[in-house]
């Protein structure tokens, strides 16, 4: 099958799984296994936090980092699109009672600097406090500029709020720009990072922040079951992740231009190529096709796609440039049937 749906489809490579294969192993909520500390601190050093906690998945990192943050009554600011707001269950709410205050996402992804100078409560009781903001880089696939970055580090700062990132593909956004991820996540008070999507491990996800923090995070990591006990053979794979997968990713937002070029001469798709900063391609179907039909002809001809008429096409480490060919050659059979 040729899976286009997301890169969470990403198969580990076999230098990983030799590597889970021989891992030295330990119980990490005792804070004995040898492979985990070793990922922490590697994290750690590299991006620029004084700690880091491996966790099962992006969506258990963000909400750590949220309850870690702020309190019971408490509330966030974050874009309308942002994960941990529309596609994390409202977890943020259900299990740390923090009240979300989504704002506009702009064109180009970021929140407008005077939406979150607006948003920030007062100081009354009639309020939520706001103590964090919250960013998404990339998100939809675009890349958030880093003098923007800078502005809203300082906003936050100037407000007396914390600043965190939910940097599922903050490598992406790397790569996109020549720049080393740490240049990123200089901007944040903390930083998820997904090792599953792109970077090819098969579960796992970073939270890194000073060690208050961490510590505060470990401890609700534990209450929400998240506490692993061998959990260095997926940590050895997390490791490959950050020193072998990253600059791989170019290969990816490649392949990504080059299949948006593809869909553009096809009538039947709109796709705005120069839109495509990273690994994703939003492409439109045309409103006389049964969009539901049309995916359902692909999955039978070994195309897996999300469903939409507004479709999300992922490239990654398994999607090579003849399978986007045979992808196209593919489509233009079922547009005409």
């Amino acid at each position: 099958m040729i899976d286009l749906r997301s890169d969470t489809v990403t198969q580990p490579t076999e230098a990983m799984r030799l590597a889970m294969s021989r891992a030295q192993v330990g119980d990490d909520v005792y804070g004995d296994d040898p492979t985990v500390n070793s990922l922490q601190a590697m994290a750690a050093e590299m991006f620029g936090f004084e700690a880091a906690l491996f966790t099962s998945s992006g969506t258990q990192a963000n909400l750590l980092a949220l309850m870690a943050h702020c309190e019971r009554g408490d509330e966030y600011l974050c874009g309308q699109q942002a994960h941990n707001y529309k596609f994390e269950g409202g977890g943020a709410a259900v299990l740390g009672s923090i009240q979300p205050q989504p704002l506009v996402n702009q064109m180009d992804g970021s929140i407008a600097l005077a939406d979150i100078e607006s948003a920030i409560k007062p100081d009354d009781i009639h309020f939520a406090r706001t103590r964090l903001l919250s960013l998404e880089n990339t998100i939809g696939g675009k890349v958030l500029p880093q003098a923007y970055l800078a502005d809203a580090q300082a906003l936050a700062f100037h407000r007396g709020l914390k600043i965190h990132l939910d940097g599922a593909r903050v490598a992406n956004a790397a790569v996109a720009q020549n720049i080393p991820i740490s240049a990123i996540t200089a901007h944040f008070d903390s930083v998820s990072i997904c090792l599953s999507k792109g970077l090819c491990a098969p579960v796992g996800s970073l939270l890194l922040g000073d060690e208050r923090l961490i510590n505060k995070a470990n401890r609700w990591r534990k209450m929400l079951g998240g506490g692993m006990r061998q959990a260095g053979i997926l940590a050895a794979a997390g490791k490959l992740a950050l020193t072998e997968q990253v600059q791989r990713l170019s290969d990816d937002h490649d392949n990504a231009r080059y299949l948006a070029e593809q869909l553009a001469q096809l009538a039947e798709f709109d796709v705005d190529v120069a839109a495509v900063q990273t690994n994703m391609v939003f492409a439109t179907l045309a409103t006389h096709l049964d969009a539901n039909q049309f995916v359902a002809r692909c999955r039978a001809e070994g195309i897996l796609l999300n469903p939409g008429r507004t479709m999300r096409f992922v490239t990654h480490k398994d999607i090579r440039r003849q399978d986007i060919d045979k992808v196209v050659r593919i489509f233009k059979l079922q547009l005409m049937a």
